[in-house]
C-alpha cells in the first residue's frame, strides 16, 4: 500500500499537528504519524501538565484557527517576578518585576493546560481535508533521493512526498535515520513537574524562584491553581518524586512561601531529565527538523514549546512561498532558507538559556552578588525592562507572519 503528500510530519505531539496546520491552511496536503493511539493523545483528564506560551505562539494558534477552541481554559499572564534566595530563607532584596502594562500589545503569555490543547489540536486537524492522521504506526525505514522523500510503516504502509519533516522529540529517529548528529550535554538536574491548588488567587502572576539546586517556577493555571516546575538535583528529584503526597508537600512548601496560603496536589507528577540538546543540522536532503527533534533546552526561560512554534512558523512561510514561486519544496536552497531563519536564533537561546542555569544554579557569593546587582540594575531601567518583556511575549527578533498573527 501507497500512498503520496506533499510533505510528511513524523510526530503527533505538539509540533507535528500545529505544523500540519498551518501547512494545511496554506494549500498543502500533509500527512502526520504518531505511534500512539488517538484516545491516548486526546485523553482530558487533568494530569498537571501546562505550557507557558508567549504572546507571539498564541497568535500563531490564532492564526491557524485553534486558539479560539481553548481560550476560555487559557490564564493570562499579567505579571513576572524573579527572585533570587535559599529554601525557607526568604528572596533576595534584589528582583525583576515584569509587568504587561509597561508593552501595548497585551499580556506577555498564556497558560494552557496539556488537557485542552492537545484535543482542540487534534480536533483541528480532523476537521482538516488536506490532512491526513495515521495513528498507531511507526516509522521503519525512510529514504530521500533528488525526487522525494518516502517513509515505510512498521505495518508496511509506504508514504511518499517532496519533503519529510521530523518532530519528533530530542531522539528524533527522523533525524538519526537522516545522519543528523547532535551536540549537547545533561546538566545533572531532573525537572519535578506538578499542579497545586492554593488558598490565595495568583492574580496572573508568574513567579520565578533561583535557587541553588535549580529554579522553581510558579506559573498560574485557571482558578486558584498553578503549575509547578522545580529543577533539583538528579538524585535528590527523584527521591523527592518517590515520597508520599503528604511529604512531597512538606518538601515544597519551604520553596514554594505562604504567599499564596495552603497549598494542596491537584493531579499526577512528573519528571523530566535536563540537558542541553542541538541537532549539528536542522535541515538534511529532503528532510527538515522542527521543535525538540532540532533543539533541546533548560526550560528555565520556558522556551521550549515557544520555539518550537517558531520553526513552525519560519518553515511553513519558506515552504509556502517556495511553492507560490513554482520552487520544489523539497530542494537544498528552500531548506536553507529555513536552516538560517532559525539556527542563530535557537543557538543564542541555547547559550542563554545555559548561561542562566550556570549563573543561578549554584551558592557562590561572587556570583550570587553579581547576579542579583544585575537583576536590581535591569529592573531600575525602564527601557532595559521593557527589552525583556518583548522577548518574554516573543515579539524581538525577525517574526515569521503567523507569530504576528497574520496569514502567510
Amino acid at each position: 500500500m501507497s500512498e503520496t503528500q506533499d510533505i510528511l510530519i513524523v510526530g503527533g505531539g505538539l509540533n507535528g499537528p500545529v505544523l500540519a496546520l498551518a501547512l494545511a491552511q496554506a494549500g498543502h496536503k500533509v500527512a502526520v504519524i504518531d505511534a500512539l493511539p488517538v484516545q491516548t493523545r486526546s485523553e482530558d483528564g487533568f494530569d498537571g501538565r501546562g505550557y507557558a506560551l508567549a504572546l507571539a505562539s498564541q497568535r500563531l494558534l490564532a492564526a491557524i484557527g485553534v486558539w479560539n477552541r481553548v481560550a476560555d481554559h487559557a490564564q493570562p499572564m499579567l505579571e513576572i517576578k524573579v527572585t533570587d534566595g535559599h529554601a525557607g530563607a526568604g528572596p533576595s532584596p534584589f528582583f525583576l518585576h515584569f509587568d504587561h502594562a509597561e508593552i501595548e500589545e497585551g499580556p506577555m503569555g498564556y497558560m494552557v493546560e496539556d488537557r485542552h490543547l492537545r484535543p482542540a489540536l487534534l480536533a483541528a486537524m480532523a476537521e482538516t481535508d488536506a490532512i491526513t492522521v495515521i495513528n498507531e504506526r511507526r516509522v521503519v525505514a525512510q529514504e530521500t533521493d533528488h525526487n522525494g522523500a518516502s517513509v515505510t510503516l512498521d505495518d508496511g504502509t509506504e508514504l511518499t512526498g517532496a519533503l519529510l519533516v521530523g518532530c519528533d522529540g530530542r531522539t528524533s529517529g527522523t533525524a538519526g535515520r537522516a545522519g543528523i548528529k547532535r551536540a549537547g550535554w545533561d546538566y545533572g538536574q531532573t525537572a519535578l513537574v506538578c499542579a497545586i491548588e492554593h488558598d490565595l488567587p495568583h492574580n496572573g502572576i508568574a513567579h520565578q524562584f533561583f535557587m541553588p539546586p535549580g529554579p522553581l517556577a510558579i506559573l498560574p493555571l485557571t482558578g486558584n491553581r498553578s503549575s509547578i516546575v522545580w529543577s533539583e538535583r538528579t538524585e535528590m528529584a527523584h527521591r523527592i518524586n518517590a515520597l508520599p503526597e503528604e511529604d512531597y508537600l512538606q518538601v515544597l512548601r519551604p520553596r514554594f512561601g505562604d504567599f499564596l496560603g495552603d497549598i494542596r496536589l491537584r493531579g499526577g507528577r512528573f519528571t523530566y531529565p535536563l540537558n542541553l540538546t542541538i541537532a549539528n543540522s536542522f535541515v538534511a536532503e529532503r528532510v527538515a527538523l522542527v521543535g525538540d527533534a532540532a533543539h533541546g533546552m533548560h526550560p528555565i526561560a520556558g522556551q521550549g514549546l515557544n520555539a518550537g512554534l517558531r520553526d513552525i512558523g519560519a518553515l511553513a512561510q519558506v515552504l509556502t512561498e517556495a511553492r507560490r514561486r513554482g520552487e520544489d519544496i523539497g530542494f537544498p536552497p528552500v531548506l536553507e532558507r529555513y536552516q538560517q531563519w532559525r539556527r542563530f536564533d535557537t543557538a543564542t537561546m541555547a547559550v542563554a538559556t545555559d548561561a542562566f542555569n550556570k549563573l543561578f544554579s549554584n551558592d557562590n557569593p561572587a556570583l550570587r552578588m553579581a547576579r542579583d546587582v544585575g537583576m536590581g540594575l535591569v529592573g531600575s531601567v525602564p527601557g532595559l525592562r521593557r527589552a525583556f518583556m518583548r522577548e518574554a511575549a516573543g515579539l524581538s527578533g525577525d517574526l515569521p507572519l503567523l507569530l504576528q498573527g497574520r496569514q502567510i
